[in-house]
C-alpha cells in the first residue's frame, strides 16, 4: 500500500471559493449539521468579500486534493491596545482523518499567522463534554473557566 498523501495547511484566499465550499462540507459532516453548513451558503460576492478581509482566516488541511480538516477564525482589534487577539470559531477533522495530527498542524499554522500579524493570544471556546475538543486544547494552551452568553438581536 502506498504511504498517505502528506497533510498540507492552505490559507484560503478570495479566489478559492470552491475550497471554501469543501471545507464547509468538512464542518456540516464533521459536526454531524450538514443542514447549518449546507443549507443557505454564502454567495460568491459574500464568499470573495469575507475570504478577502483581513480579519478571517480561513485554513484547510489538505491530503493530496481532499480536504480533511478545516479552521475558521477571526482576528479581533483591541481597542485599549494597539494589539489584536485571534478567536478560533471552529475547528473540524474528519472522522477518517483524526488522531493523526491534523487539528494539531491546523492550530499550529494559526499560532504561526497570529504571530505574524503581531496579535498577542489565540483563544477558542469548547463545550462541555466535548471531550476530543477539550484534551486537544489542554495540549495547546491554558485553560480558562468562563461562561458563555447568547445575546439576541433586538431592533433599536
Amino acid at each position: 500500500m502506498p504511504p498517505a498523501p502528506q497533510l498540507t495547511i492552505v490559507q484560503l484566499t478570495p479566489t478559492d471559493a470552491d475550497l471554501a465550499h469543501r471545507m464547509l462540507d468538512v464542518f456540516g459532516e464533521a459536526f454531524e449539521d450538514p443542514d447549518t453548513y449546507g443549507r443557505a451558503r454564502p454567495g460568491p460576492a459574500y464568499l470573495q468579500r469575507l475570504l478577502g478581509s483581513e480579519t478571517f482566516i480561513a485554513l484547510a488541511a489538505l491530503q493530496g486534493a481532499a480536504v480533511v480538516g478545516a479552521l475558521a477564525a477571526y482576528e479581533l482589534p483591541k481597542f485599549e491596545q494597539e494589539r489584536s487577539e485571534i478567536y478560533l470559531y471552529d475547528l473540524a477533522v474528519l472522522a477518517s482523518h483524526r488522531r493523526r495530527g491534523v487539528a494539531t498542524a491546523l492550530v499550529r499554522r494559526l499560532q504561526a499567522l497570529a504571530a505574524q500579524r503581531g496579535a498577542w493570544v489565540v483563544f477558542v471556546q469548547a463545550d462541555h463534554g466535548d471531550d476530543p475538543a477539550v484534551a486537544l486544547y489542554t495540549q495547546l494552551g491554558t485553560r480558562e473557566d468562563v461562561m458563555h452568553f447568547d445575546l439576541p438581536v433586538r431592533p433599536a
